[in-house]
């Protein structure tokens, strides 16, 4: 089901409920510091040791691990003036992903989307500030995002990652973010195809189930990626002047990765939907067959069950019943019916 999250009705705009603390007692808080020729990692306790390092010269991706203590997202807030709304919207964490303009920054909301022990598909919120020369990104846990790769582009120092200002990592984060559905989406096409297989041949409950486990993760999947198109199509037509026009180029690129996404979304979508169809079908024709067959031992003892039935009723005045090869006539008319019924079943091929 679809988490819900939100403030009692009546609740005043801006309100801040901190989350539940999941792991660790503290959030991390970790800076990554670069520019073309050097790049700094760092991970600090507290906000104040982060702003010693804190350099307006160079991008600055400050990520937080940990939605649950309020003070300290409050001082971020008001040192990178972080409008209280956007604020409210980072704590609720079932936010629809969207991006929304303000005055200081651009602010972001994404979900990531990976799977967990036992296939169990688990979405997060990612919410991103993207600022001159900042970038701040929060996450409900730590040690589960999908910003590796871009991580090990910075340290390394191939391709734009460094060459580029703060909304370049932002694009970059968003297409590892996007990027992340491609393998999810194979393995769910490979389940698909599996239950496919499974509806042809033994079509059963179980199999039934993980079609409809499958067609909920669908449901989820679109719902997670389908506003990021809504996401990069704004950033591409920003006026604000926070996202370069060589940037637009890069969100060209992921538009076309979410597209190619969402079409994949729905054509597993159509699929599903049709191997219900299949499913009822199968099931159906697996009736049939089964009543056919039935019908078809039927059709040879209902003769015999006749003749057994008439010489099973002992009268009196039954001259056959004292035949000396009665027992044997008996057997020979009931092979010659049965071999006749058999002749009628085969020219009609109803076998």
């Amino acid at each position: 089901m679809i988490r819900l999250n939100y403030h009692p009705p009546g609740t005043p705009p801006a309100t801040l409920l901190p989350r539940v603390a999941v792991g660790s007692d503290a959030p991390t808080i970790t800076l990554i510091q670069y520019d073309a020729e050097s790049i700094y990692e760092g991970e600090f306790d507290s906000f104040d040791d982060l702003m010693t390092h804190y350099d307006p010269v160079k991008v600055n991706w400050i990520n937080v691990d940990g939605l649950h203590d309020m003070a300290l997202l409050n001082r971020i807030a008001e040192r990178f003036k972080i409008h209280p709304l956007a604020l409210e919207d980072v704590l609720n964490t079932t936010q629809r992903p969207k991006v929304e303009p303000y005055d200081e920054n651009i602010f972001i909301v994404s979900e990531m989307a990976y799977f967990e022990e036992g296939r169990t598909l688990v979405f997060e919120q990612v919410s991103l500030f993207l600022g001159e020369g900042y970038l701040l990104t929060f996450q409900e846990e730590k040690g589960r995002d999908a910003f590796e790769s871009v991580r090990k582009r910075l340290r390394s120092g191939r391709g734009f990652a460094r060459q580029r200002r703060a909304d370049y990592l932002a694009y970059a984060l968003l297409d590892a973010i996007v990027d992340q559905f491609f393998p999810i989406l194979e393995t769910l096409g490979d389940c698909i195809e599996e239950i496919e297989e499974e509806l042809l041949e033994r079509p059963n409950k179980a199999t039934l189930r993980r079609l409809y486990e499958a067609k909920r993760l669908l449901v989820q999947i679109r719902r997670a990626s389908w506003p990021h198109r809504e996401i990069v199509n704004a950033l591409m037509r920003d006026e604000s002047g926070r996202v370069a026009t060589e940037t637009t180029v890069f969100l060209r690129d992921c538009y076309d990765h979410i597209t190619q996404i969402i079409d994949i979304v729905e054509s597993y979508r159509d699929i599903s939907a049709g191997l219900m169809d299949v499913y009822l079908s199968s099931l159906g024709f697996r009736t049939n067959e089964i009543m056919r067959v039935l019908t078809v031992v039927s059709t040879f003892f209902i003769p015999l069950t006749f003749i057994a039935g008439v010489y099973g009723m002992n009268f009196t005045f039954m001259p056959e019943l004292h035949w000396k090869y009665g027992y044997l006539y008996f057997w020979g008319v009931c092979a010659t019916v049965a071999g006749f019924v058999f002749y009628i079943v085969k020219k009609n091929k109803w076998l």
